[in-house]
């Protein structure tokens, strides 16, 4: 099967808890919820789009915050606490910088109407091309070789 390119959306915290994680970071997709995940196969990459700083947050960060490949094995289920158990498949994170979106947004093919981009991210996780992503990877700095582009 082919390498596939993935968007995620969460909170920059959200996001940064996966990429930050040791010994290897992780990725939760659509609020835990494991058919999201279950889309997204090892080797494909995955950006993580963050609207805001904080779940609910009305900041406006609208950046990307990380990079990464997913990884062998299949989505398991975590224990939060408080009752969360959230689904997460694992991710090696690539070195990058958090970049807005506002200079890349006429030059992503996804985004169908530079006036209303921000509607594709409503879905939490989608697929995009391989142009799209390699140009992310570019504006955060990330090491193409190593996400293979």
């Amino acid at each position: 099967m082919p390498q596939r390119n993935w968007i995620a959306v969460a909170s920059a915290e959200h996001a940064r808890r996966g990429r930050d994680h040791r010994p290897l970071g992780f990725m939760q997709a659509c609020h835990g919820k494991a058919g999201p995940l279950r889309r997204v196969a090892a080797g494909d990459r995955v950006a993580y789009y963050s609207p805001a700083t904080v779940f609910g947050g009305t900041d406006r960060l609208q950046s990307f915050v990380s990079i990464g490949i997913v990884q062998p094995g299949e989505a398991y289920e975590f224990d939060m606490g408080g009752g969360f158990v959230p689904w997460r498949r694992d991710v090696r994170y690539a070195v990058a910088h958090e970049t807005p979106i506002a200079p890349m947004i006429e030059r992503l093919a996804f985004i169908e109407n530079p006036k209303q981009w921000g509607y594709k991210f409503r879905f939490g996780l989608f697929d995009i091309g391989d142009a799209d992503m390699a140009l992310i990877a570019r504006c955060m700095k990330a090491d193409l070789k190593k996400l293979a582009l």
